[in-house]
């Protein structure tokens, strides 16, 4: 039945690999089961209810993506949507409830432009040279969250309160850490034994260095986020103001919230194809519509829940390095969140140091792919070289997405070859410049 479902031997895979390669993506991407509920009870909304709503949505939407499009891609709360939610919309709308209800009508508006093809068009519009550079990108972005969740990379002490006295001020927002940090040792330890074990080519080398480096976090008595198990709070659930969120002097808020979601998603989907192969020859993701209509409907599922927008998540490439290449990855990934709804705790004994090597050396896979854009080119060099620099540098996939898009645009018509810009691409541009300047 698997076999038949997920079509194992033909992407050479098998039921074991996968679920070695969906703890991986697991491990990897557990920190949201905490980080959510941080970032969200600062809208006032209940930790322990927002933690049980992050598992449940994203256990349910992984499972319906694995079934629904046999793609190796897991979901969760969004990293950045969230504090939207948190900072933004509910203080502008005046309740978490009514900022739950424009997520939830974020999804509908996503999915309503996947129906009409125009989601799924955008993404064949792009160049491949811009889709290798988004997928490098994406790769540099998480290697540097590995870096700052390890301390290897911090801000410098004096940065924050000499740009509070002096915004204009040039200082490095950014410096090293220091290597008598317990959590930088353990990011250290596990990326020397992960690198050796891949070289070696170990199977699971990803996944035994996260083990590792939990273990020795352990023994260094580094603090987690664990806790006493509890039953499942349920209280955020079903509690989205749909009606209210549906103002229209709201509108201005919602407009944003679908850029950024919209093109995340774009980012992510295009990365996880180009790491694990699941492409034809002319760079097409089978059941491409599927899948974007799927991440639509758990933005939608993440409001109702009360969790936030539920998109792709680019950790989903641990689980491709492990040799992960069909939806039971993403299925197995869901099963592991619904467990972790009354075991979040074991979740908690993974720090983000013994998980932050993983992400360094997926980074690194993910930049592979920089051989492949021809540089030589200004037209497609320059705004791949724009998209893949911006991404980690502005903390947004989206942003990077836009400056490679306007920039390509933009060099095309001031060198009269307007011919070669899709139309859906130059709209896009219209759209990312009038959302960069309002």
């Amino acid at each position: 039945m698997l076999e038949k479902l997920f079509e194992l031997k033909e992407r050479k895979s098998s039921v074991a690999r996968e679920f070695k390669g969906a703890l991986c993506t697991f491990l990897t991407m557990s920190y949201i089961l905490f980080a959510n509920p941080a970032i969200l009870s600062a809208a006032g909304m209940p930790f322990a209810a927002t933690a049980a709503a992050t598992a449940l949505a994203a256990g349910v939407c992984c499972i319906l993506m694995g079934l629904f499009t046999n793609f190796p891609l897991a979901l969760a709360s969004g990293m950045g949507l969230n504090s939207v939610v948190a900072f933004q919309l509910t203080e502008a709308t005046g309740s978490w409830q009514t900022a739950m209800g424009l997520v939830f009508w974020d999804g509908v508006a996503v999915t309503l432009l996947v129906v009409s093809g125009f989601r799924e068009a955008v993404l064949q519009a792009i160049p491949r040279d811009l889709k290798l550079a988004i997928g490098a990108g994406i790769g540099l972005f998480i290697a540097l969250i590995g870096l700052v969740a390890s301390k290897l990379v911090v801000v410098p002490a004096g940065t924050l309160s000499v740009l509070l006295k002096n915004p204009e001020a040039a200082l490095p927002p950014v410096t090293f850490g220091s290597y008598h940090s317990a959590p930088v040792l353990v990011t250290v330890v596990g990326l020397l034994i992960t690198i050796v074990l891949m070289i070696r080519k170990v199977p699971a080398a990803i996944l035994i260095g996260i083990i590792s480096s939990s273990l020795l976090a352990l023994i260094l008595k580094i603090p987690t986020a664990s806790s006493a198990l509890a039953w499942p709070d349920w209280s955020t659930l079903f509690r989205a103001d749909i009606s209210g969120a549906m103002k229209l002097s709201l509108l201005p808020l919602l407009l944003p919230l679908i850029l950024v979601d919209f093109f995340d998603t774009l980012g992510t989907v295009t990365a996880i194809s180009e790491q694990s192969g699941i492409h034809d020859t002319k760079g097409k993701i089978p059941r491409l519509r599927r899948i974007l209509l799927l991440d639509g409907l758990s933005a939608s599922i993440g409001g109702l829940l009360g969790a936030s927008s539920v998109t792709a998540y680019i950790e989903s490439a641990a689980g491709v390095a492990e040799g992960a290449r069909t939806g039971l990855h993403s299925v197995f990934v869901g099963l592991f969140f619904l467990l972790a709804i009354v075991a979040a705790p074991l979740a908690g004994f993974v720090p983000a140091c013994a998980t932050a090597p993983a992400l360094i050396l997926v980074g690194f896979l993910m930049a592979a792919q920089l051989k492949e854009i021809n540089f030589q080119d200004y037209h497609v060099g320059i705004p791949a070289f724009l998209t893949l620099v911006t991404i980690p540098l502005t903390y947004s996939i989206a942003h990077g997405i836009g400056n490679g898009i306007i920039c390509y645009v933009f060099l095309h018509l001031v060198t009269g070859e307007p011919k070669k810009i899709h139309p859906f691409l130059g709209f896009c541009a219209l759209l990312f410049l009038a959302y960069f300047i309002l």
